[in-house]
């Protein structure tokens, strides 16, 4: 699990077993699956609140990452309702939201997981998963253009 500090590409999204826990499911972590797009290995991903993870708002914060655009078009975001503008401008389901990477277990590929963490009402605590994205970084000489 790592942060992403320079422009990416998005590829596809990729199937993820799991995506939504609720309360006690969330304890010690919430555990899910997604399969490589590349060599068909499944992999495991560990998401243990208040430890993974980092703020969404570090990938669209002056287009370092991605664009606002590029994660409404995606679907990995919506703009969040002007009552919960305390998390941010864009959150999965009004909730805090977090992303990391990480690679496949067995060919390295990289992925992009975006999720939100919190109290959906007293009593119920929701993580839920937007998804697991393929990305890739562009070449240097890509950039230039």
């Amino acid at each position: 699990m790592y942060s992403i500090s320079k422009k990416i590409s998005i590829g596809k999204q990729v199937n993820v077993s799991k995506n939504r826990f609720i309360n006690d499911e969330i304890i010690p972590s919430a555990t899910t699956k997604f399969t490589c797009c590349d060599c068909g290995h499944e992999n495991v991903i560990e998401i243990s609140p208040y430890k993974s993870g980092f703020p969404i708002s570090q990938i669209y914060n002056d287009d370092q990452v991605l664009s606002r655009n590029e994660l409404l078009k995606n679907k990995m975001v919506t703009e969040t309702s002007q009552r919960m503008l305390h998390f941010g401008d864009l959150t999965v389901r009004d909730l805090p939201t977090l992303y990391f990477g990480t690679d496949c277990q067995n060919c390295y590929s990289k992925y992009f997981c975006v999720f939100s963490y919190g109290e959906w009402q007293p009593g119920l605590t929701l993580l839920n998963i937007s998804g697991i994205w393929k990305y890739e970084k562009p070449e240097s000489s890509d950039l230039n253009h």
